[in-house]
């Protein structure tokens, strides 16, 4: 069987796939690039930097397997390759402790300033008395979508003494200290704001939404860049609709809107919500695992 490895996977899942006799190519192939190539494999590993397209399946006379080294499939076209008998795997949950916890990490810069304070320390300033931030003890945090991510976030919330309040179109049992609302409540009491939804067709948090949340509250989105209209949030945060934004995802990336990046009511990362070694390790590990049993059986 031959392998190609598109988006780097670790050392640990790429051992366990040499180790089954596979023949594999850890080498990142670009777009066109990728459709003359692709003829030559049997299965496919990806992250989020390769799209896996109808003219890229099309052109993959022997492909058996396309596999997700991570949660979402939305960069595959996963129902067109379905339809032709090519299997779409992924790798759910292996990454859901890091995007849990780097959303927390956004809510304690923001509370606290670290960006702001990094910034003007470097240019020689102390500015002691200017960075008077707010505790997150006590405060309410709303998660929007309660999957694997949004049920850890409520775990590590509720340690740090925050009140959570939740909002998903499906019903979920838990037996978490958590209160389900609709989005127009979540929007309205939340302190913060944290977005754990996959791909929607339609923009989530735009002009409409950001006028419903508390003029000091914070906005945090490490899910899917689409699901927020940056426009809008740029001009909420000119306007002081709300405190601030934590964004980890962007709807161009890399993002063009350097304004937004730029911001100081912002907290920003370049899409590194899974980019911790662990994860890297266990999302190598759980896809290794599934792309053997998915071209055994």
């Amino acid at each position: 069987m031959k392998v190609l490895i598109n988006d780097p996977i670790s050392d640990k899942g790429a051992n366990l796939l040499q180790e089954k006799g596979y023949d594999l190519t850890r080498h990142h192939y670009k777009k066109d690039e990728l459709v003359d190539k692709i003829p030559e494999y049997n299965a496919i590993i990806v992250r989020s930097a390769t799209k896996v397209t109808k003219e890229v399946i099309d052109a993959a006379s022997g492909l058996k397997v396309i596999a997700r080294a991570g949660t979402g499939i939305d960069n595959i076209d996963h129902k067109y390759a379905e339809s032709l008998g090519i299997k779409v795997i992924n790798a759910p949950g292996a990454n859901s402790s890091s995007a849990a916890e780097l959303a927390i990490a956004h809510m304690f810069a923001l509370a606290r300033y670290i960006p702001q304070s990094k910034i003007t320390m470097q240019k020689g300033e102390w500015n002691k008395k200017k960075f008077k931030g707010i505790e997150l003890v006590g405060k309410t945090v709303g998660i929007m979508g309660f999957g694997r991510i949004g049920r850890i976030t409520a775990k590590l919330t509720l340690g740090l003494g925050m009140q959570v309040i939740a909002y998903d179109i499906a019903e979920i049992d838990t037996d978490l200290d958590v209160t389900f609302k609709n989005k127009e409540e979540v929007l309205q009491e939340a302190d913060f704001v944290v977005l754990h939804l996959p791909a929607l067709d339609e923009t989530f948090i735009g002009e409409k939404e950001l006028k419903k949340m508390k003029n000091d509250a914070y906005l945090i989105n490490g899910a899917r860049g689409m699901l927020v209209d940056e426009k809008a949030l740029l001009e909420a945060l000119n306007n002081d609709a709300i405190a601030g934004a934590g964004l980890d995802v962007f709807v161009k990336e890399p993002p063009e809107n350097m304004d937004l990046i730029k911001h100081e009511k912002t907290s920003v990362t370049p899409h590194i919500g899974a980019a911790t070694q662990d994860a890297q390790d266990r999302v190598g590990i759980m896809i290794a695992e599934n792309l053997i049993e998915a071209l055994e059986n």
